[in-house]
C-alpha cells in the first residue's frame, strides 16, 4: 500500500492558493493527473504554473452549478473516470450575531455547503467504484468562535456530509472523509485581519497561542493528511474527521 498516485485522476477545487494549491502540488508530484479550479483566471494560470506536472486549470465558482458542469466536462474530455475528489473550495468572513446579513449567510452557505454538495453529487457518474472523496471541514465545526458562527455552521454541515454519504455510497465502496485544519498560514486566514500587516501578524500570533504545539500550521501539512486519506494506506478509513490542528480541538 502506497501513496503513489501515478496516472490517477484527481480533482481539487479551490486549488489556486493555500491548502488547495499545496495539495494539488503534492498530488501532481505523486504522478496524478490533476484538475484544479479557481474563480479568477489570472490566479488560476499562476497556480497551474506553480503546480507543474500534468495539471489542468478550470475557471469556475463552485457555488455555480453551471461551473461545476464545465469542470466535469473538462475532465471527461481527457479521462473516463475520477479517482479522487478534494472538495476544498470555501471561505468565510467575520460577522457577529446581530450583524449577520442575508447576503453574508447566503454567500457563505452557497460556497461552503451548496458548492461541496454539488461538487460531489455531479461527480458521481465519473467517480470510479472505490474512489476517495475528501471534504474540507474545520476545527470551528466543533468549537465556538466569536463572530464566526455562520462559517462554523457550514463546516459542521460539511462534516456531517461525510458521515451520511458513506451510507449513500456504500454499495460503490466510495470512501468519504473530512479533514479539519486548525489555523493554517494562508492568505485566507491572514486576510481575516484586514490589509494591515501588523494586524495580520497579530492574528497569526494569537492563533499560535491557542495551539498546544505553539505555532500555526502550514498548507503542506494539510496536503500530507489529504494524500493519506486518498491513498491505499487509508483503505479502511471511512467517514472520519481527521483533525490537523496541532491539538487545538483536543483541549
Amino acid at each position: 500500500m502506497t501513496q503513489d498516485f501515478n496516472d490517477k485522476v484527481v480533482v481539487v477545487t479551490g486549488g489556486t492558493s493555500g491548502i488547495g494549491l499545496a495539495t494539488a502540488q503534492a498530488f501532481a508530484a505523486a504522478g496524478a493527473f490533476v484538475f484544479v479550479t479557481g474563480r479568477r483566471q489570472e490566479t488560476l494560470d499562476a497556480a497551474v504554473k506553480a503546480i507543474g506536472g500534468r495539471v489542468t486549470g478550470v475557471r469556475g465558482d463552485m457555488s455555480n452549478l453551471a461551473d461545476i458542469d464545465r469542470l466535469y466536462d473538462a475532465v471527461q474530455q481527457q479521462h473516463a473516470q475520477i479517482d479522487v475528489i478534494f472538495a476544498n473550495a470555501g471561505g468565510g468572513s467575520f460577522a457577529a450575531l446581530g450583524a449577520i446579513t442575508e447576503e453574508h449567510y447566503q454567500q457563505t452557505f452557497d460556497t461552503n455547503v451548496k458548492g461541496v454538495l454539488f461538487t460531489v453529487q455531479k461527480a458521481l457518474p465519473l467517480l470510479r467504484d472505490g474512489a476517495s472523496v475528501i471534504l474540507t471541514s474545520s476545527v470551528t465545526a466543533i468549537t465556538g468562535t466569536a463572530a464566526f458562527s455562520v462559517y462554523s455552521a457550514t463546516k459542521a454541515a460539511v462534516r456531517n456530509f461525510a458521515r451520511s454519504w458513506i451510507l449513500d455510497l456504500k454499495d460503490r465502496r466510495i470512501r468519504v472523509n473530512a479533514v479539519s485544519p486548525g489555523p493554517i498560514e494562508t492568505a485566507g486566514l491572514v486576510e481575516l485581519a484586514g490589509p494591515d500587516a501588523a494586524a495580520q501578524q497579530g492574528l497569526l500570533d494569537f492563533m499560535a497561542g491557542q495551539v498546544p504545539l505553539g505555532r500555526v500550521g502550514q498548507p503542506e501539512e494539510i496536503a500530507k493528511a489529504v494524500l493519506f486519506l486518498a491513498s491505499d494506506q487509508a483503505s479502511f478509513v471511512n467517514g472520519i474527521e481527521l483533525f490537523v490542528d496541532g491539538g487545538m480541538a483536543q483541549i
